[in-house]
């Protein structure tokens, strides 16, 4: 598959996986809710640090994926491009979003701004694979982005199991240069996702692949894991260890806690910012024109 770069950079599965699944992947490869700080009782001035802040928002931009009537294209890059402008976000993971409308809110915040994209791909019965087009019947491609108010480096996808049958997703990684900061945007499988093998639980896999390719402490990664929190209605043994305890999620508020409050309209939590750097503050953001509520995360990077 050719993956999209614009500008300057643009189950555990059972363990009987065939190896050749990862190396096909490789080939072919508004309002604010709530907000809290950091230290409880003691409120952090963002002009007191320096902040960095992340924000991840499925955009619900494939119409056919049960986003009508979600609001309009135009509607939903406004809505994007403000998550920098109204936010303050300087780094941007986006999900279930048009290549040109990534390009269109890229360009629209400015010179500056970079982007990096990749496809969403379709496995079909006889092993072909070719990218998702955001409208039936068009040829531009859906798919996932991160987009960065400066620039990016060294974009990558990262390998992580997929379904041997159906739709793929999967994990974007890149470096914000000017902080040394890697940041991951992922999209993960649903239940059932694989066509061939509707039974096997993929995300325990892709979450430890996620985690991996972000081990240290100046990392910003998460996006629409399509999992709940621990002890939320996850499966058993699906997230690894290093979420939630050697990195820390942004609206988990001690070292015990798990994140609960949701970021779907149906009442579940679903997208994720993880990072071993000092959380500053940490908010959600109806923005209207989505199923998926935004998350924002600011973290300190000196």
């Amino acid at each position: 598959m050719t993956a999209t770069l614009e500008r300057l950079m643009r189950h555990r599965r059972r363990r009987l996986w065939p190896a050749v699944t990862v190396l096909a992947s490789l080939l072919l490869a508004g309002a604010v809710i709530t907000t809290w700080p950091q230290t409880a009782g003691t409120t952090t001035s963002h002009a007191a640090t320096r902040g960095l802040t992340v924000a991840t928002w499925n955009m619900c931009g494939v119409a056919r994926w049960k986003c009508a009537g979600t609001g309009s294209r135009t509607a939903k890059r406004d809505a994007a491009a403000h998550l920098a402008t109204g936010g303050g976000a300087r780094v941007i993971f986006l999900q279930e979003a048009c290549a040109s409308d990534v390009a269109a809110v890229r360009d629209r915040l400015g010179d500056s701004w970079s982007s990096a994209f990749r496809p969403y791909t379709w496995r079909g019965a006889s092993g072909h694979t070719s990218t998702v087009p955001c409208v039936t019947g068009g040829k531009e491609p859906a798919g996932f982005a991160v987009l960065s108010a400066t620039r990016l480096a060294a974009a990558r996808l990262v390998a992580s199991q997929q379904p041997t049958l159906g739709l793929r997703r999967g994990i974007l990684c890149a470096v914000v240069a000017d902080h040394a900061l890697t940041v991951c945007n992922a999209h993960l499988s649903r239940p059932g996702d694989d066509r061939a093998h509707p039974q096997w639980e993929l995300r325990d896999d892709q979450l430890r692949a996620l985690a991996a390719a972000a081990p240290d402490d100046r990392v910003v990664y998460g996006g629409d894991l399509n999992v709940d929190p621990p002890d939320q209605g996850s499966p058993v043994g699906v997230w690894p260890s290093l979420s939630y305890s050697g990195h820390r999620e942004c609206d988990q508020a001690s070292a015990e806690g798990r994140s609960v409050r949701p970021t779907h309209v149906s009442g579940h939590k679903l997208d994720y910012l993880f990072t071993g750097l000092p959380r500053v503050r940490c908010s959600v953001r109806d923005t209207h024109v989505s199923d998926h509520y935004a998350l924002l995360l600011t973290v300190r990077t000196d």
